[in-house]
């Protein structure tokens, strides 16, 4: 078995077969992850450059993380205190690094479409670990993978995203992920958050979250990006957690028991209170376990093609 794709760019470019043969080989090496000696070969001699132009914590060390587990060589690189600084382009960046012999690069980048781009132009893989509000491809299956651990299923699941949709590149992959797995989704915020063409993706659209959270099975709570707002789509962030936070006296008041998820970073008491994300109904630590086993098996399923 073999994906379909040479990179992953996006989940658009997945087709289901390929999720699950990921959810898969993910089962699998969480059966490693779990072992006392976490380590297999299967990437000795395989060189991966992780290529950061913007900030990341959980997704840059899950990818390394899953990158040693694999014994793969590791090669960091990170913008901020590299020649891009001084005009470098990004194809001139990622041909000097593949000069060095690099097999596969992990990239996150706040431009939408920069994997894509790259991937026209250089001989090497491409892993998308995020571009701009574009895809986030890896953090969509490992939330996918997350909800079937929980559910045995994603299909028939009712789901629900929350937040700030309009700039959230986790929103359109959890979209797409979720609704090629039979799951149905809904969204819910602001109406200045939420994008116009959103009804073309087929999912639901709630601007009550009391109303959002009774229909679902799952919330998925996103974080409000105010790294990527240009303008004020809310008056305030303190009528924000009114009007979309999620605290434990409403999630107590639901009439069944849903299961809340979040991507991470957490900004505690805005888009969920603390009780909320430490109860026993939040899978958000499975999501960061979750997320190694996940890069670990599109790797390893990217590596195997033979160019």
């Amino acid at each position: 078995m073999a994906l379909s794709t040479r990179h992953l760019l996006g989940i658009k470019d997945l087709n289901r077969s390929d999720i699950e043969l990921i959810f898969e080989t993910a089962d699998n090496f969480k059966t490693v992850l779990n072992r006392p000696i976490k380590k297999v070969p299967s990437l000795r001699d395989v060189t991966i450059a992780n290529i950061f132009f913007e900030n990341s914590t959980r997704t840059r060390l899950s990818f390394e993380l899953a990158e040693r587990r694999l014994s793969a060589d590791v090669v960091n690189f990170a913008a901020s205190s590299s020649s891009v600084s001084k005009g470098e382009t990004l194809i001139d960046t990622v041909n000097n690094i593949l000069a060095m012999k690099v097999d596969m690069v992990v990239m996150r980048h706040p431009y939408a479409g920069a994997g894509i781009f790259l991937s026209k132009h250089v001989k090497a893989q491409i892993v998308n670990a995020g571009d701009g509000a574009h895809e986030h491809p890896t953090q969509a299956l490992l939330d996918a993978f997350s909800i079937r651990e929980r559910y045995g299923d994603v299909a028939g699941k009712k789901v629900v995203i929350v937040g700030d949709i309009l700039h959230s590149r986790v929103a359109l992959s959890n979209i797409l992920c979720l609704k090629q797995l039979g799951a149905e989704v809904m969204v819910c915020g602001p109406t200045t958050l939420i994008p116009k063409y959103i009804g073309s993706l087929g999912v639901k659209v709630e601007h009550n979250l009391i109303k959002a959270l009774n229909w679902c099975d799952v919330a998925n709570m996103l974080r409000i990006q105010l790294e990527r707002q240009d303008i004020k789509y809310f008056p305030s962030l303190r009528e924000y957690t009114m009007m979309f936070g999620l605290n434990k006296q409403i999630l107590d008041s639901l009439d069944k028991e849903i299961t809340v998820m979040h991507p991470g970073p957490i900004n505690r008491g805005v888009e969920i209170t603390s009780d909320v994300a430490d109860s026993k109904q939040s899978i958000i630590l499975d999501q960061v376990e979750n997320g190694v086993a996940i890069r670990m098996a599109v790797l390893y399923l990217l590596a195997g093609q033979t160019p």
